[in-house]
């Protein structure tokens, strides 16, 4: 449910269908584990790492990476507590765009995505290069408040929203798949919101790794 735009086309959407048991609240509600994070702009990197096709790590400051070329994404954004925004207009550095920059090895089938403090969550490789995933820095034509994110979050609109974690600080490559903060606390490792994928206790053999 996502539509990739270069950053110079309009963001107009068409109506979009809610997944199963979700409702459209009024405003955008606040949802997060632990404390708002102070950014430091001449602190803060982006890095990848793990299992990269040359064996090393990448990095960008924060000038470096609020410069790389930007997609916008319209698309719903689907929380696990049952709320849905719609017709979002994200704007950031496609997650296909940091792959190309910093190829994974042809072994690698997921990701870690790193969060400030630790938290985590992991993706499929194949969510993570689907074509409305990004690295946003704004959304509907404005920066990202700190509360929603800010400097940086990965959305990925196809699944629920924990996935879209906040605060991002590096990615990692996975020969297999591994549990990231909520998936080792009881959610589904997939998180599908069209099937309502959940809760762990719903994953299908072989989903997921065991817990």
């Amino acid at each position: 449910m996502a539509r990739v735009m270069d950053a110079s086309e309009d963001s107009a959407a068409p109506d979009r269908k809610l997944p199963p048991g979700q409702y459209v609240p009024r405003g955008w509600p606040v949802l997060h584990y632990g404390p708002v994070p102070k950014f430091r702009p001449r602190d803060w990197d982006f890095r990848v790492f793990g299992i990269t096709a040359d064996g090393g790590q990448y990095r960008w400051t924060w000038d470096e990476f609020d410069a790389l070329p930007r997609v916008r994404t319209v698309a719903d954004f689907h929380c696990v507590t049952k709320f849905t925004i719609p017709d979002n207009t994200w704007e950031g550095v496609a997650a296909a765009s940091i792959a190309a920059l910093a190829p994974p090895h042809p072994s690698a089938s997921h990701v870690m995505i790193w969060a400030e403090y630790g938290y985590s969550a992991n993706l499929r490789m194949s969510d993570f290069l689907a074509a409305g995933t990004l690295f946003a820095t704004h959304r509907d034509g404005e920066r990202l408040t700190a509360d929603h994110g800010h400097p940086v979050r990965i959305v990925v609109p196809h699944l629920y929203a924990w996935k879209s974690v906040k605060w991002v600080r590096a990615v990692e490559y996975l020969a297999e798949d591994r549990r990231g903060f909520w998936e080792e606390r009881g959610y589904h490792n997939v998180a599908d919101p069209w099937t309502e994928q959940r809760y762990s206790y719903q994953e299908e053999p072989g989903e997921a790794p065991p817990l």
